[in-house]
């Protein structure tokens, strides 16, 4: 594609599909880290280009741990996205975050243990001689998290601002004492799936924020039902339009924004010295770090 595609959406859990995007296509990407959940939909939404992707592929095909979330994030970057929101949806920790209410955190704990978490560390991939430490100390953009915001508030459903987004590995639910132990550490809601994303999208210099629906109150609460497929479906199935409707009002928010605040993020990131980076490595990952390479 000619024109870079400057906002892209993940559809999490019940949110396959964006019918409201126009002139649509589809587009079917291979990156160095191979192949990503589906092809990428890219259409005209609020009079902006944007590409969606579905993150457990349509038909929700893909579980938590097996998503190849660098190649999303990747296949991302190579459209040219430099503003991404995430919908995702989560269990609530704490009582007044209530099923069908919507919450952007502005924090991650990661719990995961089996996932590939960064760009810069994969052998197979030819990565080995570039060494980046990029900053999450917070997590997700300002900038994006404000608009997100707003955008859900215009759809009239009950918006939270701030929270602490635990992320699991999945794909089982919790158990009671580690949900009891997850409000004691001060966790606000549980997912699957921002972890690595958040970070990775910091990696490819993206502003990332998220719109965590509440689905359920996981398995802590002693007066509500534990969570299951079934409540979980019913409160999605619920919520969708109304995500629908916030990433639309989310893009025509974002229309007059600049570039990404994160255009730069790996700027003092970059640990190795670039003398001694391999050609190859640079190469392989030009899209991410070329820019702060000399090529002559």
């Amino acid at each position: 594609m000619a024109k870079p595609i400057r906002f892209g959406v993940i559809g999490g859990s019940g949110v396959y599909q964006m019918e409201s995007l126009t002139d649509v296509e589809e587009v079917e990407l291979d990156t160095p880290f191979g192949s990503p959940s589906d092809a990428f939909i890219v259409g005209t939404l609020q009079g902006q280009r944007v590409a969606f992707l579905a993150r457990h592929g349509r038909g929700h095909r893909i579980s938590p741990t097996r998503l190849n979330q660098r190649a999303n994030i990747y296949g991302f970057k190579m459209l040219g996205v430099e503003y991404l929101i995430a919908v995702s949806a989560c269990g609530s920790l704490q009582e007044h975050l209530r099923p069908g209410d919507i919450v952007i955190p502005d924090q991650v704990f990661d719990r995961t243990r089996l996932r590939a978490l960064s760009f810069f560390d994969d052998p197979d991939v030819g990565t080995d001689g570039l060494v980046v430490h990029v900053s999450v100390a917070h997590p997700f953009c300002d900038l994006l998290s404000d608009i997100c915001f707003k955008a859900v508030e215009q759809t009239g459903a009950t918006a939270h601002k701030g929270g602490n987004f635990v992320t699991i590995e999945g794909p089982r639910f919790s158990t009671r004492a580690e949900s009891l132990a997850f409000r004691q550490l001060g966790m606000d809601i549980i997912g699957m799936t921002t972890t690595p994303e958040a970070f990775l999208a910091r990696e490819a210099e993206m502003s990332y924020a998220c719109m965590a629906h509440v689905t359920d109150y996981d398995v802590w609460h002693e007066t509500e039902e534990a969570v299951t497929v079934d409540a979980v479906i019913k409160t999605l199935m619920h919520n969708a339009e109304v995500a629908v409707q916030a990433v639309a009002n989310a893009i025509a928010l974002l229309s007059e924004c600049g570039p990404s605040p994160y255009a730069d993020a790996l700027k003092d990131a970059l640990m190795t010295s670039k003398d001694v980076v391999p050609r190859q490595v640079i190469d392989r990952l030009e899209l991410l770090v070329g820019k702060y390479f000399d090529r002559t």
